[in-house]
């Protein structure tokens, strides 16, 4: 009996000890009454709000050029093409002033048609009042050609004159090949032109030429890289800008054009150097 009490005694004083150890792992445990506070988690009353989406930037590609739907690239616009600053007819340069007499000197005895040699007797006067006053005439009276009708200038030096003939004074002095003129009268080897300022002379038939020219007219307008108005752009070509009329349908409004090394199409209403419903092959 006294055995058992004492065994009881020590096993009571042995229990809060073994209350107050840890438990081994692997068990279950309770959590404190007071955690820390960086350990706790306070619950959001919302849901984070989702990022705004940004808009995707559109690129074209092939930047710097135009793209497979023929439009330009952005941010770079197309080149401006400026006219040659001879495109318009110029004056003659004046004549030099003759050369005062010596004194004591007898000025030779100006010609006359009494004593002006056979070979230098003046020709004969073109008919220019009859020409001017004579209805325009529909076929060319030299090379049965129809009349009105295109040409260009042959070479980079050509004189207008007021007449038919090396006789009638030079008016204007063109100096661009190339620049497209509307034939309206011949006469022997001389054609009555028309440039697309509205001037009007005679020049030489051996300065013409029947390869199509064009010139722009009114104000810039836009080369194209095909026969529509969303094509690509090609390049900006100002007022009075020269080239080749390479082909345009009777009945089409595009024409197809080159100047330089720009090729593309342009408005026929754009252009002067083609006839309304004209067909150039």
């Amino acid at each position: 009996m006294q055995r058992s009490s004492v065994f009881l005694v020590l096993m009571l004083a042995t229990t809060p000890a073994l209350a107050q150890s840890p438990p081994a792992g692997g068990f279950l445990q309770v959590p404190p009454k007071n955690p820390a506070p960086e350990s706790r988690t306070t619950p959001a009353s919302n849901p984070p709000a989702p990022a705004p989406r940004a808009a995707v930037q559109q690129v074209a590609p092939n930047a710097g050029g135009s793209s497979a739907l023929g439009h330009s690239a952005p941010g770079r616009p197309p080149p401006v093409v400026q006219p040659q600053p001879n495109t318009h007819a110029q004056k003659p340069p004046a004549a030099p002033p003759k050369p005062a007499a010596k004194p004591g000197t007898t000025p030779a005895p100006a010609a006359t048609a009494a004593n002006a040699p056979a070979s230098a007797a003046k020709p004969a006067e073109p008919p220019l009042a009859a020409l001017d006053k004579s209805p325009a005439p529909t076929i060319g009276a030299v090379t049965q050609q129809p009349l009105p009708r295109w040409a260009s200038f042959r070479s980079d030096e050509v004189n207008l004159r007021a007449g038919p003939g090396t006789r009638y004074p030079i008016d204007w002095v063109y100096r661009r090949a190339g620049l497209p003129v509307q034939i309206e009268r011949e006469y022997d080897t001389w054609r009555l032109v028309t440039d697309y300022d509205g001037v009007k002379g005679w020049v030489h038939a051996a300065t013409l030429q029947g390869r199509r020219g064009f010139a722009v007219k009114g104000k810039d307008r836009t080369l194209r890289k095909t026969a529509s108005e969303d094509a690509a752009p090609v390049a900006i070509l100002r007022p009075g800008v020269v080239g080749r009329l390479r082909a345009c349908d009777a009945a089409a409004s595009w024409c197809e054009v080159q100047t330089g090394d720009y090729k593309g199409f342009l408005k026929r209403d754009d252009l002067w150097g083609i006839f309304a419903g004209e067909a150039v092959k």
